[in-house]
């Protein structure tokens, strides 16, 4: 799992360098195309079977979810290049408060106060690293937030999913369908890579593939709820590339803001795993 997080870190900071000279849909389209070869891949030959694993009882569902992953994808790559990977994962990391957030009205799930107050917490977090008086309230943070709440809507789908599909079913949709729908806009908004710039594209495909597949080992090694808190790693690994590939700027107040943020989505999964042992 954290070797995971290294992935989809240098996925990230990849992501950037590419979409700073190519357009997002590009950078975008090529990573999808690699990921719809790796799903096939692992579905054929460690699966079993490819109409196993795209067999759904919820086709509209499945569809919803990966493209808002292709959205929230592109959405996250547009906010790197804006802001810089330290403002957008400080921000991103307050996803799964946003989770805990809805699933009381979308999952009719129980939150307790103390969650509640997890999820405040986290949410001021957020409001020390916009500083709206220090004008950072940008098109980069705007964007930064929308992909947090998009990616809280795909796991709120994805649990629904989870009722009827298994995992390897949601990740062959995810990969396809958001994969299919970027290749189509490809057509139209191509931009020819140039140079080394091939390289670094291969380089992004790989690394992405690699960091899906070192998840989904993680995932079936031991249960989720045991590695769910690794997740926040991403938000270090991606700052520092952040910090020493990007000069991105890191100071006190958006530590005290991404501390906030991680400590009550830890505080907040401790609290749901005791609620789930008993």
């Amino acid at each position: 799992m954290v070797v995971a997080m290294v992935c989809f870190a240098v996925q990230d900071g990849l992501s950037r360098h590419l979409a700073e000279n190519y357009n997002v849909i590009t950078t975008v389209a090529i990573r999808y195309a690699f990921f719809i070869v790796f799903v096939l891949f692992y579905g054929h030959f460690v699966i079993g079977s490819l109409e196993r694993m795209a067999s759904t009882k919820n086709a509209p569902l499945q569809i919803i979810r990966g493209l808002i992953l292709a959205l929230m994808s592109s959405l996250a790559i547009m906010s790197t290049v804006r802001n810089g990977l330290v403002n957008f994962h400080s921000i991103f990391a307050s996803y799964p408060l946003i989770i805990l957030a809805l699933s009381a009205p979308l999952l009719s799930e129980h939150v307790s106060w103390r969650q509640w107050i997890a999820v405040i917490v986290g949410f001021i977090g957020v409001i020390f690293i916009l500083r709206p008086d220090a004008n950072l309230v940008n098109s980069g943070s705007i964007l930064a937030i929308s992909a947090a709440v998009l990616m809280a809507i795909y796991g709120i789908l994805t649990r629904f999913a989870s009722k009827t599909d298994d995992s390897h079913t949601s990740l062959f949709w995810a990969a396809t369908v958001g994969g299919s729908a970027m290749l189509f806009l490809l057509v139209f908004f191509f931009d020819l890579p140039k140079g080394s710039d091939w390289f670094w594209m291969g380089a992004l495909c790989v690394v992405g593939a690699f960091g899906h597949f070192l998840l989904i080992k993680a995932l079936s090694t031991v249960e989720a709820a045991t590695i769910q808190p690794f997740a926040y790693l991403q938000l270090l690994f991606a700052s520092s590339i952040g910090i020493f590939f990007f000069k991105d700027e890191f100071n006190f107040i958006i530590f005290i803001g991404c501390a906030l943020i991680v400590g009550a989505g830890l505080v907040s999964f401790r609290i749901t795993s005791k609620v789930s042992k008993n």
